[in-house]
């Protein structure tokens, strides 16, 4: 899919650089398409370099936390959750402790360990199938949940926002925090609608009820406030919390007796290898956006995407992170090069950069995840499992654009 897009990219943009050539005359539009490409090239390569020491810095604080037994602590917690929402699976069984450990590194940001982990809980779903070339009701229910799950910690939308010129990086903490609740939640709720999950369980109603008290209760607090104390709020209140996090995986790290300043080091080892390897994967997506906004390709799809949401009196300022929106469900990276493009093209703290930076925090990649943890067991019939990823998908992104509106707005 993501090969399809990139070539789409290129393609539709040569096709609009030939009629404004031809059509309207405009011999200047193929040099314009020929400084993109040198410039956005040029531009991904120094982002990427000036990423290195924030991913550094990132990547080492959630080592830490890996080694100071947090992903455990949110595992044992997690568990009793997991259990009743896949009766399926016996009690004790290493499935169990494979989705929580990834659903927890996840919510830490630990995309590298949350892959492998995911892979690692969907083989040993695929060891209870019976039907093996079959999604089984398990497996849709994690993938779901998977591709919608709540980040506590989305370091990598921080970065970038730093990394471009972004204020305060983390005052869209808040507003990612309630919509990707609202799109885990949407998510569960239609696949307990298809599996007939019985959400009214004690144990389950219980952890919804803490989810929702929270998020409610942010809600309300942040409701009561004028917009520019809700702003100083809303970012004292994510720089408290996050700060809390890294002094609660230290403090962690001292009571297990582990090497907290070591812990660091190998992280940001890692976080430096990673700030190079995504060089060719942003080089190639910016450019590939980088013709097609340069062509014109992107105004004539806004422009008409405009005209609908005015004729319907709607305010519009959410067309131009859209982009953002309408790529997240293909891929991660193709979404993360849009949220870039948008933050360079209108700023990084303008309406736009912030929304398609919380649409960038509200879900995972639905189909490349889809692709990934299916495509490593075999599965061939996925069942409901698209459908309702994907309204989860809806849902994160109706409520980005929503918060957005109420805190930047």
């Amino acid at each position: 899919m993501l090969n399809f897009i990139w070539i789409s990219f290129f393609f539709i943009a040569f096709i609009v650089a030939l009629i404004k050539l031809f059509v309207f005359g405009n011999t200047e539009i193929f040099g314009q398409l020929m400084t993109a490409m040198f410039s956005l090239s040029k531009t991904a390569f120094e982002i990427s370099l000036g990423l290195a020491g924030i991913l550094a810095l990132w990547l080492g604080i959630m080592r830490i936390g890996e080694r100071s037994g947090f992903i455990d602590l949110l595992t044992r917690g997690l568990a009793p959750l997991f259990a009743k929402l896949m009766p399926e699976v016996p009690k004790g069984h290493p499935a169990l402790g494979a989705m929580v450990m990834n659903i927890a590194a996840n919510a830490l940001g630990l995309d590298n360990a949350a892959t492998p982990l995911g892979i690692k809980a969907m083989n040993e779903l695929q060891k209870l199938n019976p039907f093996k070339d079959t999604a089984s009701n398990a497996q849709i229910l994690f993938l779901v949940i998977n591709t919608s799950a709540v980040t506590l910690f989305p370091v990598t939308i921080f970065t970038y926002r730093a990394q471009l010129g972004a204020e305060n990086p983390t005052d869209v903490f808040i507003p990612i925090l309630i919509a990707t609740y609202a799109s885990t939640m949407v998510g569960l709720l239609t696949v307990a609608w298809v599996q007939k999950i019985n959400l009214f369980d004690r144990v389950v109603l219980s952890y919804l009820a803490v989810f929702t008290l929270l998020v409610v209760g942010l809600l309300s607090y942040f409701s009561s406030l004028p917009q520019a104390e809700m702003l100083m709020q809303s970012a004292l209140i994510s720089n408290v919390i996050l700060f809390s996090l890294v002094m609660l995986f230290i403090s962690g790290a001292v009571v297990k007796k582990v090497n907290a300043y070591e812990a660091f080091i190998d992280g940001a080892k890692e976080g430096f290898a990673t700030a190079i390897k995504i060089i060719p994967y942003l080089v190639a997506m910016l450019v590939a956006i980088g013709v097609f906004r340069a062509s014109g390709a992107l105004d004539i799809l806004s422009s008409g995407l405009r005209s609908i949401v005015l004729s319907l009196n709607f305010d519009d300022r959410f067309i131009e992170g859209l982009p953002t929106a309408l790529m997240k469900p293909f891929s991660g990276s193709g979404a993360r090069a849009m949220m870039v493009d948008t933050m360079q093209a209108y700023g990084a703290d303008s309406f736009a950069g912030r929304l398609s930076s919380i649409v960038q925090g509200s879900t995972e990649t639905t189909f490349y995840v889809l692709a990934v943890y299916f495509g490593s067991v075999g599965i061939k019939n996925i069942r409901h499992a698209a459908a309702c990823g994907l309204a989860a998908d809806f849902a994160g992104i109706i409520a980005a654009i929503a918060v957005c509106y109420w805190f930047f707005g």
